[in-house]
């Protein structure tokens, strides 16, 4: 109960409502003092007008006067005359004086706990105004027991009608809030607790109806993330679904090209010249390819290598890329070319290096045939301070909206139509394995940039 929402508002709000009932009786019990007092000098008042109206009162009446007045004696004051009205023997010295006349409510209340906290019988003397201007002022003597008694006696009354208050107050919170915020809070939980139970079931993500505003955003903001979520495991499973065939594949395509390779060991004994300058690139493709399916079968595993970094004569690499691309580009106006400096060297896995210029160029490639006409694709390269920068520029249409928004992220990021999006993402996973990174720098419809950046570390010579 205690540890519950609704149980510590009902606890807090019995605790609240009856601190502002203590912090109004104080004020409360001060006022009901200066009522007491001025009670007392109207009684008072009242018993020396009947002294005024016969002189000649007997001993007896007059104590009577004085005891249901209250006091010990009464002294009027008028006409700047100070009169004894009523008198009885006082049986202990006066110790304190009050005028009420003109008291502050800090100075009320200040006498009223005084008052409060001083057990002791004390003989004061009061002085107020009296009523209908009877008087300049009015005096009385009297004992502060009754008085301590009569106040004693309300601030319990108001004490015990505060808790009634505070409990029937916190009861009718507790209820509301229970209806209000706890219940839909409970099924907030509720609808957590069967979507984690089952996330791939779209029964299971969250409707919000609450009338609360900041309960219904964040049944909002949980739908929008259970719809997420579901989106993604959704795209998880197909993913490991494709991963899984893919592995297959690359299993017997290893093979097959495994015997590919022997096959190409006898071709380059040809004594064409034509298949002899092109057995070696025809080679190096294969063992490519070999060495690609052997990573998907890795990467299937879990177990991607990292790059193994050693210096790279990067136009060689160029080269072989413009090669393998212009072979593919026969049937269509596109231009591809390098101008990475034939010096150059950079630190890199060299058939991961490949591989990502190969994705960028490809792409590149792929986008200017789709327009139908004459387009060109440049790799260059430059040697700065602390990294290298290849870029990748083309003339071609340059990427839509929606590719940038989703650039390398795979199934998403893909520009032709039945376009996978693979080729950005590998790229960015290789570069990101060497420490750097791939970039759009610049789109449109003059053409598209993209720079991969390699940082040059600690293991430059």
């Amino acid at each position: 109960m205690l540890n519950t929402l609704s149980g510590r508002f009902l606890i807090l709000t019995t605790v609240f409502v009856m601190l502002a009932e203590v912090l109004i009786f104080v004020p409360s019990i001060a006022r009901f003092r200066e009522d007491y007092l001025l009670n007392r000098l109207e009684r008072a008042q009242i018993a020396s007008l009947a002294l005024l109206a016969d002189d000649m009162l007997s001993t007896e009446l007059e104590a009577e006067l004085l005891e249901n007045a209250g006091v010990f004696n009464v002294v009027l004051r008028r006409d700047e005359v100070r009169q004894l009205m009523l008198s009885s023997p006082i049986p202990r010295p006066i110790e304190a004086t009050y005028d009420i006349r003109d008291a502050s409510p800090f100075a009320l209340i200040g006498d009223a706990v005084a008052q409060l906290v001083t057990p002791a019988n004390r003989i004061v003397r009061v002085i107020g105004a009296p009523l209908r201007e009877a008087g300049l002022l009015i005096e009385v003597t009297m004992e502060t027991a009754p008085l301590r008694e009569a106040m004693i006696d309300y601030g319990v009354r108001i004490l015990l009608l505060s808790a009634v208050i505070s409990i029937f107050t916190a009861v009718l919170l507790f209820v509301a809030v229970r209806a209000f915020l706890v219940k839909p809070i409970k099924g907030v939980i509720g609808y957590m607790q069967r979507y984690a139970a089952a996330p791939e079931d779209a029964r299971g993500i969250i409707q919000p109806n609450a009338g609360v505003i900041e309960l219904r955003e964040a049944e909002e903001a949980l739908q929008q993330l259970q719809t997420e979520l579901t989106q993604a495991l959704k795209q998880r499973e197909r993913l490991a679904q494709l991963g899984g065939a893919v592995a297959k594949v690359s299993h017997d395509l290893r093979n097959i090209l495994t015997s590919a390779q022997l096959f190409t060991d006898r071709i380059e004994a040809s004594e064409d010249p034509l298949v002899r300058r092109l057995a070696p690139k025809l080679v190096s493709s294969i063992t490519r390819a070999v060495s690609l399916c052997e990573g998907t079968l890795a990467f299937g595993r879990a177990e991607e290598p990292a790059p193994t970094l050693m210096q790279v004569r990067l136009g060689d690499v160029a080269a072989d890329v413009v090669d393998s691309e212009s072979l593919a580009a026969t049937d269509c106006m596109v231009e591809i070319r390098s101008d990475v400096p034939a010096d150059l060297r950079v630190r890199a896995d060299p058939e991961q290096i490949f591989r990502i210029m190969m994705n960028l160029v490809r792409n590149a490639r792929q986008a200017i045939a789709a327009t139908g006409k004459a387009g060109q694709v440049t790799i260059a390269a430059r040697d700065e301070s602390d990294h290298w920068m290849i870029t990748i520029s083309d003339t071609g249409p340059g990427l839509p909206k929606r590719a940038q928004e989703n650039l390398f992220t795979p199934f998403e990021g893909g520009v032709r139509k039945g376009g996978s999006g693979l080729g950005l993402a590998i790229a960015a996973e290789l570069a990101r394995g060497h420490g750097g990174h791939v970039e759009l720098a610049t789109t449109g419809p003059e053409g598209t940039v993209f720079e991969i950046c390699l940082p040059k570390g600690d293991g430059v010579v």
